[in-house]
């Protein structure tokens, strides 16, 4: 095939553990042993894809592909706060495909097509007890596609088939999704899947493909997928079904191991089936994301089942005896974009003086107007001093402030994610990460927030 290949990828995975043990003695059922990948309560779907989106991206990406199931916005588009977190200014299209686990892929073949970058990402919530809450994973993964002289994985072919049935669905506004008897849906899958497979790799020219990744919101259907199509390599583990960003996580494991001239086969089975053929080119070794999916998984920090249950919404507890935040208005938030969304402050131009938020006359020298942009959404810092407030609102409380010197200059106020206050200590080290701050009249105040740096902790 013609067109462009991938040419940077990443993966991202929240830090949150809900271990099944827990999950298990709270509902009194079994649940095996194990957890699952939980989002935090400051992240949603936007957030999590800007998280892998800044990760993948090295330069304008010319158009953004956003899937997911658990759209923060219906009636707005929510890559357009993907765009303008990455700081891409206003060129470029930036587009949602929402609503199924399918838009995953299709998120992956537009961006093939086009050019551009495919993000994947997705928030996936079940009742309690459910095969969804305990099988599921949030996460996000982003693919840049480009020119096939730097492609580190090429597309060598791709076949579609649909068919309508119903299997799962969810009514707009309910909180999870309803699923058909899975049986029922195997059968439906199995002639879609070995179609769709078998054509594909005729197509490529490949009789025994290295790697095999088959995703599917049907657990059956891709432990009967497997064995349809073996591979050379054993496949590895990953984190439970992540709805549209599923396909992608499995795709971001698969270069993460995968040697120049390997063969990966790609089988996204829903609500009909996608299978990709993709080369894995000499480029892989250079273009592995830095932050492998495997090392991600086997990280991660536990969270009690109540704590997870209120994140969700499906456990209504007492709410702080405070006054909720106001409403986020859309003029000041438009006029801040560049400090709201990218976390760009100033710099002068003649003292060198670093100003968060921007501002037009320095602090330093008093000169006006001579400032230039300083991006720090990518700039490490240093915890000097910090609070635990435990008066202020907060949906997961207390409330931790840390002042952060960063790297290079500047020094702001921020709040600490990801982290207890036992955990805090003046040194700290700490890197910007994007998250919603609270929702307010149906409105959702995103910004920045510091989160611990794992490495150097």
């Amino acid at each position: 095939m013609t067109g462009h290949g991938i040419v940077a990828y990443a993966s991202y995975l929240p830090r949150h553990r809900l271990r099944h043990a827990d999950l298990g003695a709270a509902l009194g059922v079994k649940s095996g042993s194990g957890s699952r990948v939980a989002a935090s309560f400051d992240e949603d779907s936007t957030t999590l894809g800007v998280e892998a989106a800044r990760r993948a991206l090295t330069g304008p990406p010319g158009a953004i592909f956003f899937a997911t199931t658990s759209p923060a916005y219906l009636d707005k588009t929510n890559a357009a706060a993907l765009h303008a977190a990455l700081g891409l200014g206003r060129d470029g299209l930036a587009v949602d495909l929402a609503g199924s686990a399918r838009s995953g892929t299709g998120a992956l073949l537009a961006a093939a097509a086009a050019g551009g970058l495919a993000v994947l990402a997705d928030v996936r919530t079940g009742l309690p007890g459910s095969a969804d809450e305990r099988g599921g994973a949030d996460g996000a993964a982003a693919f840049l596609f480009g020119g096939p002289d730097e492609a580190i994985a090429e597309l060598a072919a791709r076949v579609s088939v649909t068919a309508e049935f119903l299997d799962r669905w969810r009514l707009p506004g309910e909180p999870a999704s309803r699923r058909w008897e899975d049986r029922f849906g195997l059968e439906s899958y199995l002639p879609l899947v070995t179609e769709a497979g078998r054509r594909a790799l005729q197509e490529a020219g490949v009789t025994e493909p290295d790697h095999v990744v088959v995703t599917s919101p049907n657990p059956l259907v891709a432990r009967r997928a497997s064995a349809l199509f073996p591979a050379r390599v054993p496949a590895g583990r990953l984190p439970g079904h992540a709805g549209a960003a599923d396909a992608g996580l499995a795709l971001a494991d698969v270069l993460d191991r995968a040697a120049p001239g390997e063969s990966v086969l790609l089988l996204a089975a829903a609500d009909g089936c996608d299978a990709l053929v993709l080369r894995v080119t000499g480029r892989i070794a250079q273009g592995r994301q830095a932050h492998p999916l495997a090392a991600q998984l086997a990280a991660g920090r536990d969270v009690a089942y109540a704590t997870y249950l209120t994140w969700r919404g499906l456990l209504d507890r007492e709410p702080p005896r405070r006054p909720e935040p106001d409403l986020p208005a859309a003029p000041p938030s438009a006029r801040s974009q560049a400090w709201k969304f990218a976390f760009t402050g100033s710099r002068c131009g003649r003292c060198a003086f670093a100003h968060l938020p921007a501002a037009r006359v320095c602090k330093g020298c008093g000169a006006v107007d001579a400032m230039e942009p300083l991006p720090l959404s990518a700039t490490r810092g240093t915890v000097v001093t910090f609070t635990a407030d435990r008066l202020a609102y907060s949906p997961s409380p207390p409330l931790i402030d840390v002042v952060v010197d960063f790297d290079g200059g500047g020094r702001y106020t921020m709040e600490l994610a990801d982290a207890s206050p036992a955990e805090v200590a003046i040194g700290m080290r700490v890197e910007p990460t994007f998250r919603r701050l609270y929702t307010a009249g149906g409105t959702h105040n995103y910004f920045w927030k510091v989160r611990p740096v794992e490495e150097e902790r």
